[in-house]
């Protein structure tokens, strides 16, 4: 019996490992894909993006507490009714990361319309600086030695990833030198918003007893509010010019469909995951995103310096995971 738990755990282990690497490097490369794609019409727009993503998963959330409401609509409509209605301050603290969540995932629209997979993949990882510095603020966490370490390391990897490089060609350099730049900020403050909502986020549900779903759904509930006036704001002419569904196609609805659950999958799946896992996860995800940037999408021809700091980026993300005393007082951020 004890075996067959072992064998059910490595297995729940290594099926986690996968889904993390499907989620992250498929959710970058048909969001890249499909903001580069050249078609008839107008593009879709990324802020009506967001905003179907953000339903979609309130939808899902709302089936995951109808499954553990035993399957009854009374129980259901009781638990969001005493979750989410008679508890409206602890409902709208939820605003702020809500908040910070949407700009972030507008943000990534940004970078990936401006920057190819693989470099936005490395990158992207410094949201782990910014998380560990939000912890060790936040909620007071101390960090080993490895992990300031890794930080270091990972800070040195992702300068070396966007170490301009002297072989791109002249008419490229004039195309993308102002695109390459917005993609670049976009990157880094989708990294600060990622690190403090996530770390707000953290603090949230370790104060209360609710559970993720029901967080979820009144995280994409702002959401959802927010998303709709960024695309008043920024999309208002053209949405009433061609309509909220403009330009979309298969490869929109699968990139909103991969938005909307992939977050729930992570938060599914984070239990069977270790730190060292997810390293493994991001250091496939990374090198896939290379693999498929380079052959399929042939957007990026790596450098070697590239390699370089994609290295260091993934040996910093094993090392911020690692644990030299499992047994002692937990150091992880």
């Amino acid at each position: 019996m004890a075996d067959e738990d072992k064998t059910m755990s490595a297995n729940l282990k290594y099926l986690s490992l996968g889904i993390l690497v499907f989620q992250t490097t498929s959710l970058v490369l048909t969001m890249r894909y499909s903001r580069t794609l050249k078609e008839e019409g107008p593009r879709y727009l990324s802020s009506t993006a967001v905003v179907v993503a953000e339903l979609l998963k309130i939808m899902a959330c709302i089936l995951l507490v109808y499954k553990d409401s035993k399957c009854s609509l009374r129980a259901l409509n009781r638990t969001l009714h005493d979750e989410i209605l008679n508890k409206p301050m602890e409902t709208l603290k939820l605003a702020i990361p809500s908040g910070i969540y949407t700009l972030q995932n507008n943000l990534l629209y940004v970078a990936l319309s401006n920057l190819d997979a693989a470099t936005y993949q490395v990158t992207y990882q410094l949201k782990i600086l910014t998380t560990a510095l939000f912890s060790v603020s936040m909620l007071s966490k101390k960090l080993g030695v490895y992990q300031w370490l890794s930080l270091v390391i990972l800070m040195t990897g992702v300068a070396f990833v966007q170490w301009p490089s002297d072989s791109q060609e002249l008419d490229s350099k004039e195309l993308s030198a102002g695109s390459q730049f917005v993609g670049l900020m976009a990157v880094l403050t989708a990294c600060f918003s990622s690190g403090f909502a996530g770390v707000y986020f953290e603090k949230i549900l370790k104060e209360t007893k609710q559970s993720v779903w029901i967080r979820n759904i009144q995280l994409g509930f702002f959401g959802s509010i927010f998303g709709l006036m960024g695309v008043y704001i920024y999309d208002g002419e053209l949405v009433s010019k061609n309509g909220f569904f403009q330009g979309y196609n298969r490869m929109t609805w699968i990139v909103v469909v991969l938005q909307a659950l992939g977050g729930l999958v992570i938060a599914a799946v984070i239990k069977y995951a270790d730190n060292i896992l997810k390293g493994f996860a991001t250091s496939l995800s990374i090198i896939l995103s290379t693999l498929i940037s380079y052959f399929w999408l042939q957007d990026f021809v790596p450098t070697s310096v590239f390699f370089l700091g994609a290295i260091l980026v993934i040996a910093a993300t094993f090392l911020y995971g690692y644990d030299p005393k499992p047994a002692g007082n937990p150091t992880k951020a």
